[in-house]
């Protein structure tokens, strides 16, 4: 035995073991918002945004929509041997039949707001969590009324919030009172994680807050 070093007690070999076979989570968004989210909730977790090209809108349904781009991103980053649970999601926006997406630019931010004006819509966010040997794919869906407001609320609001990188071309937890009237559902949903049903998913992963 080298100089200086000690054996191994029963302990200790068991805390090795355990360190090795602790599950590690990967969030797979570049989602600032959803990193805040998954980190209030208690979770240690590595991030590796996905590279792939999302299915548009057009022939699905929002909820199939969301579900389907959440698992091509998780099944992206799954890695073959690596004792990981990768968390993907996707958040979309549904008001009469039609699915907005983030907007392309500021014209087309104040097209989904006005429609979206004095309305109810739907906010849907898939999730997928994937090990590579097991899968679990959900959605939680959030219905979102808006007060009436014309272009001068709408032009006021991009001015002071980045809209672009927004599903619907909002963000409610920045500014969200210019637009909101009522919620139904979970908040965070809107946001971009339904923080309750992936706290239940994870734990069936073996994983827990921290």
């Amino acid at each position: 035995m080298p100089r200086g070093s000690r054996p191994l007690t029963g302990a200790g070999v068991l805390g090795m073991v355990r360190s090795r076979m602790e599950k590690q989570l990967v969030l797979g968004s570049g989602s600032p918002r959803r990193r805040e989210l998954l980190a209030e909730a208690g979770y240690s977790f590595e991030v590796r945004e996905p590279e792939v090209e999302e299915i548009p809108p057009g022939s699905h349904s929002i909820r199939e929509l969301a579900v389907m781009n959440a698992v091509l991103k998780a099944r992206s980053l799954v890695k073959e041997g690596e004792n990981a649970v990768v968390l993907a999601a996707d958040t979309l926006v549904g008001v009469g039949g039609e699915v907005l997406g983030k907007p392309e630019n500021l014209e087309e931010g104040t097209q989904m707001l006005e429609r979206l004006a004095g309305r109810v819509h739907e906010v849907c966010t898939g999730v997928c969590l994937s090990s590579g040997e097991r899968e679990s794919a959900f959605f939680e869906v959030t219905w979102v009324k808006f007060r009436k407001f014309g272009e001068s609320v709408i032009a006021e609001y991009h001015d002071k919030v980045e809209v672009l990188d927004k599903a619907g071309g909002y963000a409610i937890q920045e500014h969200g009172d210019m637009l909101v009237e009522d919620v139904e559902g979970e908040y965070e949903n809107v946001i971009g994680l339904p923080v309750i049903r992936v706290k239940v998913e994870l734990e069936r992963f073996g994983l827990r807050p921290a």
